[in-house]
């Protein structure tokens, strides 16, 4: 076996985030790797997805101490992920926010209920708050991927907070029925034409949710969301990470 070095899509003030993360926490910790190798590896593993034999090899350390380095790096970043009543109290908007729901495959499921008829395989469903402009604001914990959206949306107490806090929220047709301040798309009746106004309405509502789509986009970026080799319940701690870098950078 030989090791090669790879280049990995972030910027440096990244690098230079989760290296100082780790030293705050850390303190005179002494390991086999300094606490920007550290981070270099974590990054890795959360953007390219590359598999622990892969890192270690790269590193030049064993795959348990990568494994190892790598949770503990996820851990103390997913400590500085902001809940969803402080991520919408600072937000200061006068307008609404944005909601949606996605899937991270994964190929390690535990438990019934991840099957999700969305993306037609096993994963775990988070949905995502963003600003109207598509600024990032709250990532949630990892359900399984069988939840539907709007169930999803009233576990989290996304509907509830949202109303207390008088905040508008447009969402998809998938949050039909939530109640509280949610606005989707207007539904058509049954054996009936919608009105072109309500055609309107809804086509200036897709184009105002545009941007928490292409939020989506850049979250999936971090390949673990894509096929992640890991359990279901880690995705939960993956998350709260991948937001504290998402919103701090």
């Amino acid at each position: 076996m030989f090791s090669y070095p790879a280049a990995c899509d972030l910027d440096e003030d990244l690098l230079e985030l989760v290296t100082m993360v780790l030293v705050v926490a850390e303190g005179d910790r002494s390991c086999r790797l300094r606490p920007v190798d550290r981070a270099r590896c974590a990054l890795v593993y959360l953007r390219k997805h590359d598999t622990l034999e892969q890192l270690a090899a790269g590193f030049a350390i064993g795959t348990a101490t990568a494994w190892r380095y790598v949770n503990h790096t996820i851990g103390q970043l997913a400590r500085f992920a902001p809940s969803l009543t402080e991520a919408l109290t600072s937000h200061h908007a006068d307008g609404y926010v944005l909601l949606d729901g996605t899937v991270a495959e994964t190929d390690r499921v535990a438990a019934e209920g991840h099957f999700s008829g969305k993306v037609r395989r096993e994963g775990v469903n988070l949905q995502v708050i963003t600003a109207e402009e598509g600024r990032l604001l709250w990532l949630s914990p990892a359900l399984p991927g069988g939840t539907h959206d709007v169930k999803a949306a009233r576990e989290h107490g996304i509907i509830d907070i949202c109303a207390q806090l008088d905040l508008e929220v447009l969402a998809d047709k998938g949050y039909q029925g939530a109640g509280g301040t949610v606005i989707t798309p207007i539904k058509r009746r049954p054996q009936a034409e919608l009105p072109d106004k309500h055609k309107k309405s809804n086509t200036v509502h897709a184009a105002l949710r545009a941007p928490v789509e292409r939020t989506i986009s850049r979250i999936k970026q971090w390949r673990i969301f894509r096929h992640a080799r890991t359990s279901p319940n880690r995705l939960t701690s993956v998350a709260a990470a991948i937001l504290t870098l998402m919103i701090y950078t």
